[in-house]
């Protein structure tokens, strides 16, 4: 008998999506996780049940999300693995004394917690460089960062590089979405896709800093300041909520972005 979630789509079809996501075989899958691959086809068929501790080995191997592994295991008849709390729930109390550890050591340099689609979360006051001209359409709650920096009524004017970080900011959702599989992250890298940009340059990179990694050059009043950027994870979440978030931090990429932003905090 096929299982089926509530939305009707069985595990097996879960679990085949998944693999051909990934690019694997039933033979890649069986190997990796030490199991048939007459067993693996049966599961994604249906004609058999796979136990849960199944399911979770391989989603496992297949690197699949905790939200995702939880829809699963929902989907062969069993409870999710993992649990999503608020963050604001007394048992994620450490991971918010943590974040605000790391947001509030940064001072007075930008930084930002994201959850897994990006909106904002949290962040320090130094974040007010870059909200300060938005509209206020922009600043409805929930923010969403990607669309902040990229939309014309955004950060976009401001950013000297627009099209190269443009260009930096598209691959790398694009690779959440592909390794996610989620389809809000698709959405969003269509509607951002549409916003205006310019081409990237292709010629060599003239400084240094731009040989090595991509900087964020933005524009604050009459002075142009340069950024690194540093994305922190948390390294064993159990958690969904934990799973998704990030805190992304600038750093100053020269000494007159440095002083700039040291003289703006003690003003």
């Amino acid at each position: 008998m096929t299982i089926s979630t509530r939305h009707g789509r069985p595990v097996g079809e879960l679990l085949r999506d998944w693999r051909q996501t990934r690019g694997m075989s039933q033979l890649d899958l069986s190997i990796e996780a030490g199991v048939s691959t007459r067993h693996l086809s049966f599961v994604e068929t249906g004609r058999s049940r796979p136990s849960p501790e199944l399911l979770l080995r391989l989603a496992e191997h297949l690197e699949m999300p905790l939200a995702e592994r939880n829809t699963m295991l929902l989907a062969g008849g069993y409870a999710p693995a993992y649990p999503r709390h608020e963050l604001s729930d007394p048992e994620l109390a450490p991971v918010r004394a943590a974040v605000r550890q790391i947001l509030d050591g940064h001072s007075p340099y930008p930084a930002l917690l994201v959850d897994q689609h990006w909106h904002l979360v949290d962040a320090n006051p130094a974040v007010d460089l870059f909200t300060m001209d938005a509209q206020p359409h922009l600043l409805t709650r929930p923010i969403n960062v990607l669309r902040l920096s990229l939309h014309p009524d955004g950060l976009a004017p401001r950013i000297v590089n627009l099209p190269e970080w443009r260009a930096h900011l598209l691959k790398r959702l694009h690779q959440q979405a592909a390794t996610t599989n989620d389809p809000v992250l698709y959405d969003l890298h269509e509607e951002l896709r549409g916003y205006p940009g310019g081409d990237v340059d292709t010629t060599p990179a003239s400084d240094a800093l731009s040989r090595v990694l991509v900087p964020l050059r933005y524009r604050h009043c009459d002075q142009e300041l340069s950024f690194v950027s540093t994305t922190t994870l948390f390294g064993t979440p159990r958690d969904v909520t934990v799973a998704g978030l990030a805190v992304e931090a600038f750093f100053p990429a020269d000494s007159a972005t440095t002083q700039a932003l040291r003289a703006r905090a003690a003003s």
